[in-house]
């Protein structure tokens, strides 16, 4: 049986997706806080409360669709090697790495080599950041309580411009990485 040893793929995987919720959820608190308290200084603004989520919930969908468009790379490639993940060994996530460093030796700010993403790296910033970036039951308790409030026909939109706006701003962010990386 394989304890969990520090530095160990598994202990990197979640200290990176750790790294990456924690900064997720603190640019969404700040971002939320500020456009609450904006709105509640300007009645001209009322109308806006809640809708900062839906902007959060489709920047965050924009972000994820770059980073999932961007190639994988192995943590060990050099500048502009790309591997496809399918052809990654499994050595290569199994391999312990040095006290500082990422799997396999490398510093950190090999994470993003050449061109493309190491698998650490999409963790960080898919799952971990955008994964508490974005917030679907917050999304879900703004659609039900203006429900509730009778405000169907601003629930409707709402539910729209999230659901929407979520996919078009995840096809787009996947669009500009590939067209960046046709350059």
């Amino acid at each position: 049986m394989t304890g969990l040893v520090p530095f160990s793929p598994v202990v990197s995987d979640a200290a990176a997706v750790g790294v990456g919720a924690v900064c997720g959820a603190l640019c969404r608190h700040h971002i939320g806080k500020a456009a609450t308290e904006r709105i509640s200084r300007d009645p001209n603004l009322k109308y806006l409360t809640g809708w900062h989520t839906a902007g959060i919930n489709i920047l965050g969908s924009f972000v994820l669709g770059g980073v999932f468009g961007t190639p994988i790379v192995s943590a060990g490639a050099g500048a502009g090697a790309e591997t496809p993940k399918a052809s990654l060994p499994s050595s290569a996530m199994r391999k312990p790495p040095v006290v500082g460093t990422c799997s396999g030796g490398n510093t950190m700010g090999s994470m993003v080599s050449g061109i493309g993403m190491t698998p650490r790296m999409k963790l960080l910033l898919g799952v971990g950041f955008c994964g508490s970036f974005t917030t679907f039951s917050t999304y879900s308790v703004d659609l039900v309580n203006m429900m509730g409030r009778g405000e169907m026909g601003k629930a409707c939109s709402y539910l729209m411009v999230n659901n929407m706006g979520g996919v078009v701003a995840a096809a787009a962010g996947m669009m500009v990485v590939k067209k960046i990386m046709k350059m």
